[in-house]
């Protein structure tokens, strides 16, 4: 298997836009856009997408049961992280912060939000001026 999220972790300047954008950094977004918000909830739904923390709720679904007659409508990333012995948020978001961002960008389109919060718990405050 092929690390996605972690992919380039390692690397130091990994956080940077310059560096997210040579290694194909929002070329899913590209592609989101081309599409209707139902296809992309679709393809979520296809590729069996689930929700990084205990339970793993596909995030298709959750995308599916967003009421589309109610607005505004807004997306909230919990980063929390406070699944016991769980150190998965903190860093993505410190070492690949572009992903999340993408990540959010297109679920925005596909249950057509027009604003974004990211939740990070106190402990890890110091990733909010990475994002």
């Amino acid at each position: 298997m092929d690390p996605i999220l972690i992919k380039h972790v390692r690397e130091p300047n990994s956080f940077t836009l310059d560096f997210y954008v040579q290694h194909e950094g929002y070329d899913a977004l590209k592609k989101a856009l081309a599409h209707r918000p139902d296809q992309i909830i679709d393809m979520v739904k296809a590729s069996g997408l689930r929700g990084r923390g205990g339970a793993g709720f596909p995030t298709g679904m959750k995308w599916q049961f967003v009421d589309k007659k109610i607005e505004p409508r807004y997306l909230a990333c919990n980063a929390d992280e406070s699944e016991p012995g769980t150190f998965k948020d903190h860093l993505l978001m410190e070492r690949n912060p572009h992903l999340l961002i993408e990540g959010c960008a297109i679920g925005c389109y596909a249950i057509g939000a027009r604003i974004a919060y990211i939740y990070i718990r106190g402990e890890f405050l110091h990733v909010q001026h990475v994002l």
